[in-house]
């Protein structure tokens, strides 16, 4: 089984600044991806960022050029660090963990952290 360590959500005034952190641990195979997913009331869960064993970065386009994932791979730890905030950017954001062993797809979700925008 996985577990998360998710650290970070708080309350912050528009234009701020907000690192939100998650660590993983369990039995994790090398190759993974990890993201962050927010899910804001009243609508769906979408992908915010994430970063693959290799480095390889996506983002949701509404935060390209403001947040930026970043990765500890001994340690199965992702940050997220976001600058100037939006009111929109308001959710509760989730660690993801996503392989692939034996042709069978995982994906373990934390529960969550709140990062609220607001002045």
């Amino acid at each position: 089984q996985v577990r998360f360590v998710e650290s970070g959500g708080d309350l912050v005034l528009p234009g701020g600044s907000l690192k939100i952190s998650c660590a993983a641990s369990g039995v994790i195979p090398t190759i993974n991806t990890m993201g962050w997913y927010r899910q804001a009331a009243g609508k769906q869960r979408e992908l915010v960022a994430s970063i693959n064993s290799i480095g390889t970065t996506k983002y949701q386009d509404s935060v390209k050029g403001r947040f930026t994932i970043s990765r500890d791979y001994r340690k199965h730890a992702i940050d997220l660090q976001m600058n100037n905030l939006k009111p929109e950017d308001t959710a509760i954001y989730y660690c993801n963990l996503y392989y692939e062993f034996e042709d069978r797809d995982y994906t373990y979700w934390g529960q969550g952290t709140q990062v609220t925008v607001s002045s």
